[in-house]
């Protein structure tokens, strides 16, 4: 047999036993579930750009702000207007006389639900000079001007207009038409989806039916450009898992979280174990006063108190992903060190390792060729296990404020919302799924590395 085939067969004997532990299948679906989630994350998230732009609050700026989950939706007795986004708008253009047109359009929107959005936002770039004016004509046969506008640039620029907050004076307007005694502070969104009885205020009644937005668009010169106009009905729920108060869409930005969890917990188990096995074998194959010192070394990390140190060494060198990696796999690395060591000491005793010593082989060839590679398979499920400690560290020295900013990982999402006060407020939906996708991420790694320590301890503990 060859060595390819005598390595399948080793292979497919491992998965035959592995796939007899049902923890170990049940971390191998986990595992494959968030790979997936990694390498489809553009397709799955609305806002692709959410790991580069996660703190560019003018990315975020169309969302609503700490709203709960369209899906609560199925679960509440009064039905939420979730977040819509409405392109592509077509236009007809009128020349009016010389070199003023009017571009004309009117999106229809069907409202179906009992609490109004929070917000009707219409944007787009332009280059030029012209005047806007958006009529609401609501299912009633009631018009209420919303905003009229001039916009005036020489060069390519953005434009983004709040109705919500540009109308209040003309809602106003419209609401003493039935209410004569307006109370101080007017909800806009209410009255604008609201039936206009004597209620309006104290138990507005919904509005249903299809609401009419007529925008005109009117180009003052030739060379005026409007382009990539739409309208934004943000929401008062929105996305899959709501959102935070800097409108950041949560969903988002835990399916950016899931690659960084992985990178940073397998790049740190990956370091620390290996010097850890190096360190086990070096120390158990020397002996004596070498491995004495050694030991002495192992004491002293693994009764340094991991977490204070972390916490200090981050407020002190500038946070990044690789010196929070580097930190961790430098006091990480003790904990294969005892099981490695007594490992070695029994493959040490092994008659080839003597017939290596006795044929004159160097030291580092019997370390790396004869007794580290009978420690890979036990080397895999130490790194397994590490795994959930890597994620688990980041995360708290992240909650802290102490993480790498320039990446999105959960420990952040939950360092923001403990800043924002998410738990008093109520806003679950900003808590919960990171710490249940830190749970689950550390439960997958946990099951793998049980499953195999069950697999491969006993084989090696009977050499």
């Amino acid at each position: 047999m060859n060595k390819t085939n005598l390595v399948a067969k080793q292979l497919k004997d491992f998965w035959n036993e592995f796939k007899q532990v049902k923890f170990g299948i049940a971390g191998i679906i986990l595992l494959i579930l968030f790979i997936i989630l990694v390498i489809f994350e553009s397709f799955l998230t609305p806002f692709p750009e959410a790991s580069t732009r996660w703190r560019d609050i003018t990315y975020w700026e169309d969302n609503p702000r700490s709203v709960p989950p369209v899906w609560i939706n199925w679960f509440s007795q009064k039905d939420y207007t979730p977040t819509e986004y409405i392109e592509d708008l077509e236009y007809t253009e009128q020349n009016i006389s010389g070199p003023i047109s009017i571009l004309n359009s009117v999106i229809e929107y069907q409202y179906d639900y009992d609490v109004p959005p929070v917000d009707l936002i219409y944007r787009g770039n332009f280059k030029g000079n012209f005047s806007l004016n958006i009529v609401l004509e609501r299912p009633d046969g009631n018009k209420i001007n919303l905003v009229t506008k001039s916009f005036s640039a020489n060069t390519e620029k953005d434009f983004r207009i709040s109705l919500i907050n540009e109308s209040g004076n003309n809602v106003r307007s419209f609401a003493r038409r039935y209410v004569q005694n307006l109370p101080p502070r007017v909800n806009i969104n209410t009255v604008l989806f609201s039936q206009t009885d004597g209620e309006l205020f104290s138990n507005p009644t919904p509005l249903n039916g299809t609401y009419k937005l007529n925008i005109n668009l009117m180009k003052l010169t030739e060379e005026t450009v409007i382009e990539d106009t739409r309208l934004v009905v943000s929401g008062s729920v929105s996305g899959w898992l709501g959102t935070d108060n800097s409108k950041r869409d949560v969903w988002s930005g835990l399916l950016a979280g899931i690659k960084w969890a992985l990178f940073i917990g397998l790049m740190t188990s990956a370091i620390s174990v290996s010097i850890g096995v190096i360190y086990g074998v070096v120390s158990a194959y020397y002996g004596g006063i070498v491995d004495s010192i050694m030991q002495r070394i192992w004491e002293v990390f693994i009764n340094i108190p991991l977490l204070p140190v972390l916490i200090v060494l981050s407020a002190i060198f500038s946070p990044s992903i690789w010196s929070l990696i580097l930190m961790m796999s430098l006091f990480f690395w003790v904990g294969p060190v005892k099981t490695v060591r007594s490992m070695a000491l029994q493959i040490k005793e092994e008659t080839y390792v003597e017939a290596a010593k006795a044929l004159g082989a160097s030291h580092r060839r019997i370390i790396f060729r004869h007794m580290i590679p009978i420690l890979i398979p036990y080397s895999f499920a130490s790194m397994a296990l590490s795994v959930p400690s890597a994620i688990l560290y980041e995360a708290t020295v992240s909650l802290l404020g102490l993480g790498d900013a320039t990446i999105v990982t959960w420990g952040q999402i939950l360092h923001d919302a403990m800043n924002g006060g998410a738990v008093t407020n109520g806003l679950w939906w900003w808590v919960v799924p990171p710490g249940i996708a830190i749970a689950l991420v550390g439960m997958t790694f946990a099951f793998l590395g049980f499953a195999m320590d069950t697999i491969l301890n006993p084989k090696l503990r009977t050499r």
